[in-house]
């Protein structure tokens, strides 16, 4: 072979690596278990950071909703300032009965209002603060189809301030779970996700990037849990790109279910998540966070 054509091979080849592109994906930052002696203490499902990472807001599946600060030493989280530990409320004004307490979804509109999904009585409320009597949302007709154990377990809130859901099944291990939106008068279903393998949805956010990322999870029984993380670039007609981020190993955390997505000082995106340790000996509430690269 001529040695100028060698050389041009070469080149290429070089260009060829140099440029390729990187698959994003997420780097573990930080894990904390957060103890309390408090009875009510555990079963988180829903978690929203603010802008700085500190200032938080989560729900329980027991109906309790908590406020406080991550204290942070560099990229880890190394403890949990409790501010407020309370009973969320019904429309009346009265604590949540114990057959409609079961939150699980979590979100925060820019105007600082709160809106929590439920399972078993399928519906999404809306607070105005802590101790404020809720507002409920009308359902859609759907919403009633779902089984008492696998449905709105997701809640997310756009730049607009309109609201997503979807349950944690869809019905069918091949069917894609329907992304429901809600515009301020009424729920739609303009887009379905696909589903992959056996992962079910747990938790939801929009990213500071626009993007809604998708927290799933696996229980293999003695092998535990294993969690997912996708990412979706929505369209006007579906899901345009689709990203899977993050695929924990059997064990490697609890049982994920709260994610809240947001950037940092540096400009690099965060997922913190919080598990769910439904009160057992044998589970933690862990707050874990990633960074996503690039």
């Amino acid at each position: 072979m001529p040695i100028r054509r060698f050389a041009l091979i070469l080149a290429l080849i070089a260009v060829g690596c140099g440029g390729a592109v990187r698959a994003p994906g997420a780097e573990l930052l930080s894990r904390f278990v957060w103890r309390s002696d408090d009875p009510l203490h555990g079963g988180f499902s829903g978690l929203v950071l603010a802008a700085d990472g500190i200032d938080f807001v989560a729900i329980s599946d027991r109906g309790q909703i908590a406020g406080g600060q991550l204290q942070r030493s560099g990229d880890a989280i190394t403890g949990v300032t409790l501010a407020r530990f309370e009973r969320l409320r019904d429309p009346n004004g009265r604590p949540v009965g114990k057959k409609a307490q079961d939150a699980e979804g979590l979100a925060r509109a820019p105007d600082g209002k709160l809106f929590v999904s439920f399972e078993g009585q399928h519906r999404v409320w809306c607070y105005g603060g802590f101790g404020t009597a809720a507002e409920a949302l009308p359902p859609h007709e759907r919403f009633r189809e779902m089984p008492a154990n696998a449905g709105l377990e997701a809640l997310a809130i756009d730049s607009a301030g309109m609201l997503y859901t979807l349950p944690e099944r869809s019905g069918a291990p091949t069917r894609p779970f329907p992304l429901y939106r809600f515009d301020g008068v009424r729920w739609s279903i303009p887009w379905r996700l696909p589903r992959r393998g056996r992962y079910l949805a747990v938790g939801a956010d929009f990213g500071p990037d626009g993007r809604f990322y998708l927290l799933e999870r696996d229980f293999n029984g003695l092998l535990g849990f294993s969690s997912r993380v996708r990412r979706f670039t929505l369209g006007p007609e579906g899901a345009l790109t689709e990203e899977t981020l993050l695929t924990t190993r059997n064990l490697r955390h609890g049982n994920l279910e709260g994610l809240s997505v947001w950037r940092d000082g540096a400009g690099e995106i965060r997922l913190t998540m919080v598990a769910d340790d439904n009160f057992s000996f044998f589970q933690q509430t862990e707050i874990v966070e990633y960074r996503i690269t690039e």
